[in-house]
């Protein structure tokens, strides 16, 4: 069964190339085009697409306003095109909180080191995103530890959450099935909290993070598949959103309690030093490794210095980064959790994770900030 896609851009040159690459996967098939968001949200109507990539920047309605009327009417999973740029950083986040579930860059070369990499890349987000729909989220109550303190910013709950549906079944907004029940605490001590995550990365992060009280005993490491100049803005983002602090990550950054560092796009996240005075090191790294940053690198420095003493998180996203790093944790005497399936954007990393047997826990995204203040700060 073919995946039909609506592809959203005003300008006729890149609809034209888009539908072209994705006419090349035998498993897609472009229904139609729009110019504008106000044509996107019609045809979105009568057409009932698969998947639907839009551009951020249009006449008569921008694409975060589409995407914001697209999720009301009928809910359908949103690939955004966004350019390499502070503000189109800041845009593209604003697509995904009002409910688009990924993005690339506009300029395909951006993202690939050939063209054929690049028109791969593009057919396989599409894939990937198509497996699900956008649900609506029920709303949680404030964390069950209420002792700790936290900044004046109130938690805010996830702005959504995804689930699969019956086949056949329209997209329709529904609340979330939730486990009710956090997992047993293991009574292990802990130094560092460690996040690795991709597709869907930037709304699951902020889902969990926003459980975080200010006092959050232990420092955070954030390592999310994100371009250079999207960091910057994404770190921000969260740390306006968050009770915790939240910066990008700098070389020479002394890891503090309460503190998460986000791992710089198109660099290497590392740690040196001993647990309790550790620093962060920001390395260009090998131009062979697929992913910068790359989980796999920040986890097997973290078990180097950290040894056990490391929560070890995988979130939704595409392909096995984090599986090996995530090994290395585990031989350390480190716990490792991973998202579950039902609550992914894709379930790729999560699902390395676990297939391999080293998740001790699979646990649905509305839940896992709750679980990691139980289990490292209660």
């Amino acid at each position: 069964m073919t995946i039909r896609v609506l592809v959203v851009d005003d300008s006729s040159f890149f609809r034209r190339r888009v539908s072209e690459i994705l006419a090349q996967d035998p498993l897609l098939e472009v229904i139609d085009t729009a110019a504008n968001g106000r044509e996107a949200v019609e045809k979105v109507k009568t057409l009932r697409p698969d998947v639907i990539t839009m551009d951020i920047e249009m006449p008569v309605m921008d694409g975060i306003s589409a995407v914001r009327e697209i999720m009301k009417v009928s809910p359908t999973p949103v690939l955004m095109f966004s350019s390499l740029t502070h503000e189109g950083a800041r845009a593209t986040l604003e697509a995904l909180d009002a409910g688009a579930m990924d993005f690339l860059p506009k300029r395909f070369e951006d993202i690939a080191r050939s063209k054929e990499e690049a028109i791969l890349q593009l057919q396989q987000r599409v894939r990937a995103i198509a497996r699900r729909r956008p649900r609506v989220a029920s709303p949680r109550p404030a964390s069950t530890l209420s002792s700790l303190p936290s900044r004046t910013a109130p938690v805010r709950a996830p702005a959504a959450a995804f689930s699969r549906p019956n086949a056949g079944e329209p997209a329709q907004p529904v609340v979330a099935a939730e486990r009710r029940s956090l997992p047993r605490r293991s009574g292990k001590s802990y130094q560092l909290l460690a996040i690795g995550t991709s597709t869907g990365g930037p709304v699951a992060l902020q889902a969990v993070l926003t459980r975080l009280p200010a006092n959050f005993p232990h420092p955070i490491v954030l390592v999310q598949h994100m371009p250079g100049t999207f960091t910057t803005a994404f770190a921000a983002r969260l740390d306006g959103l968050c009770q915790i602090r939240v910066k990008e990550a700098e070389d020479g950054d002394v890891l503090r309690p309460g503190h998460a560092y986000l791992a710089p796009g198109g660099r290497q996240m590392m740690f040196e030093g001993r647990p309790g005075a550790a620093r962060l090191r920001i390395l260009d790294g090998n131009d062979k490794v697929n992913y910068k940053p790359c989980v796999d690198i920040t986890f097997a420095s973290a078990a180097k210095v950290y040894g056990g003493k490391v929560l070890a998180v995988v979130l939704t996203g595409m392909g096995a980064d984090g599986r090996d790093g995530a090994r290395l944790l585990k031989e350390q005497g480190a716990s490792v959790w991973a998202q579950d399936e039902e609550t992914c954007v894709v379930y790729g990393m999560p699902q390395a994770v676990a297939k391999a047997g080293i998740a001790t826990e699979s646990l649905p995204l509305p839940l896992i900030g709750e679980a990691i203040v139980h289990e490292m700060a209660g």
